[in-house]
């Protein structure tokens, strides 16, 4: 296991394109951290820096409190599980697995027994002596885990690893990281777009835009205080209802609408954006009406119903429960819960204001 510190890390390409700035950043040892972000906000580069694969412009890279900024991906002791397996197409399962250990001269007997472990690990037994193009999408990224386990390193780093399953092999082999963490207890850098796979897999969470770390939290911590719009926006799904406004000391008087909504009562006067998960509209009879809506999209997802309308002429989303009879077109109260709002100072990506719904 590994302790790693990432300190004023940069990459800057040679075209002046910025693509990590400044980043500090303290993996713990033994820790599940996952960054994630959209396409392009420097997560996949963070990582690929850390193994070497990439050269830092700037800042250091320290595992165990050695600096090893300038060393070899060889040299950082580090496994890294690819999006596209890279598994060598000639070579059966257990050749796979036991190249990298064959390339440091271990004795033939260790590699065997480590190569066994780990496919008993990830219940691949049956598939060491088949080739790549003879197994599914699944059965291959448990050999990619595999040929990390074998080398038995001080981290592993995920680069969005299931990116190339189905929905229902995802969540499989989400689990399968998941039990393999708990097992060996060694550091893990994940990276991906999905939220869901943050959520479910980070003992911490990386939210990064545009080259910069917008928070770093534990999942839960992220979803009920988002430090700006962009991480309320990024981190749940459905996404956080926006609606631009202005605070006005007594309450929030939204873009669009006539009526002072009773909430952000002591809050500086001024534009701000209310902040309103999902779950926190409902048509519930008794709830505080904020306006009459139209359904525009109704989704039965069997656990949950989604409805899409417009409030104050923002396109919304509310998570209603399966069992309430709604229907496209039906003119219904929209009403808020009592937990899952926020304030945003301004209209723009402003930081979260210290009122929030709980």
């Amino acid at each position: 296991m590994a302790a790693i510190q990432l300190e004023q890390l940069v990459k800057r390409y040679p075209n002046g394109h910025l693509a990590v700035e400044t980043l500090d950043l303290e993996i713990r040892d033994g820790e599940f951290l996952v960054l994630v972000g959209p396409s392009g906000c420097g997560k996949s580069t963070t990582l690929r820096m850390i193994a070497g694969l990439e050269e830092a412009t700037g800042g250091r890279i320290l595992i165990d409190g050695v600096d090893v900024t300038p060393a070899a991906p060889a040299e950082r002791d580090i496994a890294m599980v690819f999006q596209n397996y890279a598994l060598y197409p000639h070579m059966s399962v257990r050749e796979n697995m036991a190249f990298g250990l064959r390339m440091r001269h271990l004795p033939e007997a260790e590699i065997q027994r480590r190569v066994e472990e780990a496919a008993a690990i990830l219940s691949v037994e049956d598939l060491l002596e088949r080739r790549p193009r003879e197994m599914s999408g699944g059965q291959r990224q448990r050999v990619a885990l595999g040929r990390a386990i074998v080398r038995q390193p001080k981290a592993f780093l995920f680069d969005e690893p299931l990116s190339n399953l189905d929905a229902k092999l995802r969540v499989q082999m989400r689990t399968e990281i998941a039990r393999l963490h708990r097992r060996l207890g060694t550091t893990m850098i994940y990276v991906t777009h999905d939220q869901v796979e943050a959520m479910t897999l980070g003992d911490r969470i990386v939210v990064m835009n545009q080259g910069r770390v917008q928070q770093v939290e534990a999942p839960m911590e992220l979803y009920r205080r988002p430090a700006n719009r962009f991480v309320a926006g990024f981190i749940g799904s459905p996404a956080m209802n926006a609606l631009p406004g202005r605070l006005t000391g007594a309450g929030f008087l939204p873009t669009g609408g006539e009526d002072l909504l009773p909430l952000g009562a002591g809050l500086p006067a001024g534009d701000a954006t209310l902040g309103l998960r999902p779950e926190s509209l409902d048509i519930q009879e008794g709830l505080p009406t904020l306006a009459e809506v139209e359904l525009d999209v109704v989704e039965r997802m069997g656990h949950e119903t989604l409805v899409y309308f417009r409030l104050f002429g923002q396109a919304c989303v509310a998570r209603l429960s399966p069992d309430q009879a709604v229907r496209p077109g039906q003119r219904v109260a929209m009403g808020l819960k009592s937990a899952g709002w926020h304030f945003f100072a301004g209209s723009g990506d402003q930081p979260r204001m210290n009122q929030e719904g709980r």
